[in-house]
């Protein structure tokens, strides 16, 4: 006989956990679908490549604005030196008006004119010609000297002040542009970091295979290129005892270089001072193409971005970028070449 039984119905409590377990599944399978796929290492190496070089131009503007800054400084020293010198020497003029008006007092009485000097601007005191008249001639010689040392006193109170207002934007630049850089190198190390460990040793050993490619292509090509001037070979050999030397930010040795802080300090150690950062050091000299390069010229990539030293045989000695040291790279991997400079000293 057929059982009358109803169906038995599912428990609640196990409907709600199935439903719950389809739902994620389905979310986990939609987000696997969406996620972007791992960027390659080649594709990372790139990408850190432009964060590098974005880091290094910022890094360009801030050494030009700190060296811009250390100017400003002297100056303003300079001038608040020489205004408080003129300073001293407006009051003793003064002082010297002083003993004057009281010899006059202690024999009759002070001139009007003098006076009237004591108690009004000098300026448009002597800008009455009517009131000279009156005065001595040494009165009249003290009264112009006091005049002109308050003019300049005044100028160079109004130049200070400005320099002071530049110096203050200066500092704001400085500290915008190293926000900059420290963000470009943080998405850097970011991306690196997405790298596995195998990878990111992989990357470190084909740099050192480049780099002793490098160093033997320099090696090879002594014999067939010579530098165009003492001071280029000079320089030259200067920047190769820095080989091995940490790439650092603001660095212009002998410890730690950036790219242009190396360039700089190698032709100083050749007699030869050249500016400091790649915006200048492209107007020390001619520029040449490629095909005239010697070994020892300065070679400029990205824009005037970056600087190194020609070495000869297609390779340049330089201060690449952050976790790198001072080496010798292949013109072609370093990245667009825009002219070299010969610094004739």
């Amino acid at each position: 006989m057929a059982s009358h039984r109803r169906p038995r119905q599912p428990n609640r409590a196990r409907v709600t956990v199935l439903t719950a377990t389809a739902t994620a599944a389905v979310a986990l399978s939609a987000q696997g679908a969406n996620a972007a796929p791992k960027p390659s290492k080649s594709e990372v190496k790139a990408q850190v490549d432009k964060y590098y070089a974005e880091a290094e131009r910022a890094t360009n503007q801030y050494d030009g604005a700190k060296e811009k800054q250390q100017k400003l400084e002297k100056e303003i020293s300079r001038l608040q030196d020489k205004v408080a010198r003129e300073q001293g020497e407006l009051n003793e003029l003064r002082t010297g008006l002083g003993a004057m008006a009281s010899e006059q007092y202690r024999s009759g009485g002070i001139d009007a004119s003098v006076q009237l000097f004591l108690s009004a601007d000098p300026d448009d005191y002597l800008d009455k010609a009517s009131t000279l008249d009156s005065l001595s001639e040494q009165q009249v010689e003290s009264l112009k000297k006091v005049q002109a040392k308050q003019r300049e006193l005044a100028q160079e109170r109004a130049e200070a002040a400005e320099k002071l207002a530049d110096l203050a934007e200066t500092r704001t630049e400085l500290g915008k542009k190293k926000t900059e850089i420290q963000g470009k190198l943080s998405k850097a190390q970011k991306l690196l970091n997405t790298l596995t460990t195998a990878e990111r040793r992989q990357m470190a050993e084909e740099e050192q295979r480049a780099s002793r490619s490098a160093t033997a292509r320099v090696e090879l090509g002594k014999e067939k290129e010579v530098a165009a001037s003492g001071i280029g070979a000079a320089a030259l050999n200067a920047a190769a005892t820095q080989i091995g030397k940490p790439y650092v930010r603001g660095g212009t040795g002998p410890n730690s270089y950036d790219c242009s802080g190396l360039t700089q300090w190698a032709y100083a150690q050749a007699g030869a001072h050249i500016s400091r950062v790649t915006y200048t050091q492209v107007n020390e000299g001619p520029h040449i193409g490629m095909s005239q390069l010697k070994p020892g010229d300065l070679v400029f990539f990205n824009n005037t971005e970056h600087v190194g030293l020609y070495a000869g045989n297609g390779q340049v000695l330089h201060a690449p970028y952050p976790g790198t040291s001072v080496r010798y790279e292949s013109m072609s991997t370093i990245g667009s070449f825009q002219f070299g400079v010969r610094v004739n000293g």
